[in-house]
């Protein structure tokens, strides 16, 4: 399943804050978004998943246009992971990853057995099993955002995008969460789409990385492609150095200084 965006623009009010953006996500790969604070990389996850209008062009989910969608026939063909997700206060893990079944039910209608093999399936996917019987609350932030994610994953879509999903992690966490969802890209078969600020996990766990800066794109590509000084100075305004990680073999920022005068 393909996402394409062509002369897309997003604003709020009478501000654009993507600009004539066109690119295309692939199928089946990791695909991460990075850019500086304020440069429209959540609000184009929004509007690629149909949160928020997009105000110009067109956003085509295989072919068709996401605005003409039934929105419970897109829920099933997407999932979003927002970077701040809504109070599950008193709610059983097990009760939360079962709201992902709910664009498959009808009225007020029970789980079926297929619901309920998905839910168990979600939990074993991202190892939250175990804690079916939690409370989502007192869980710390690394289980939360296994739940979060196992409740996306209930969705059963082909496409999962997650807006920031290592926020407010710890370096063992971060890494966690990032090889739940390199394992689900390559075992499921699932495309993920993320917005990052680390770029050097950006680098290590996407396939394909999508450079904006003032909601422009600078750059789309592998993760050598873009994942290059000039690239970074534009994105960024730093002046960086690049090298090669020794154990995933993808680049690596090094160090970096700030770019005066930028």
């Amino acid at each position: 399943m393909r996402m394409n965006v062509s002369n897309v623009e997003v604003g709020y009010d009478k501000k654009v804050i993507v600009n004539d953006l066109t690119i295309g996500i692939p199928d089946s790969q990791i695909t991460t978004i990075i850019g500086s604070n304020g440069c429209g990389k959540s609000t184009l996850l929004k509007a690629m998943t149909r949160i928020i209008p997009h105000q110009k062009g067109q956003i085509l989910l295989d072919g068709a246009e996401i605005q003409k969608k039934n929105t419970k026939e897109l829920a099933k063909e997407l999932a979003i992971l927002p970077q701040t997700q809504d109070s599950a206060v008193g709610l059983l893990v097990e009760e939360l990853v079962s709201y992902g079944r709910f664009p498959y039910q009808s009225g007020f209608g029970s789980l079926t057995k297929e619901d309920k093999e998905i839910i168990d399936w979600a939990l074993k996917a991202t190892n939250t099993d175990k804690l079916r019987n939690h409370v989502v609350d007192e869980l710390s932030g690394g289980q939360k955002q296994r739940v979060w994610i196992a409740m996306a994953l209930a969705q059963n879509t082909d496409i999962i995008f997650l807006d920031e999903p290592t926020t407010y992690l710890d370096m063992a966490h971060q890494l966690e969460i990032l090889d739940l969802l390199k394992d689900l890209n390559e075992k499921e078969n699932r495309t993920i789409v993320m917005v990052l600020h680390d770029l050097n996990h950006a680098a290590r766990f996407s396939n394909y990385m999508i450079a904006l800066e003032s909601g422009n794109l600078v750059k789309a590509g592998t993760p050598e492609e873009v994942m290059t000084t000039e690239v970074l100075k534009k994105v960024f305004k730093i002046d960086a150095i690049i090298s090669k990680d020794p154990r995933s073999n993808k680049p690596i920022c090094i160090t970096y200084d700030l770019i005066k005068g930028e």
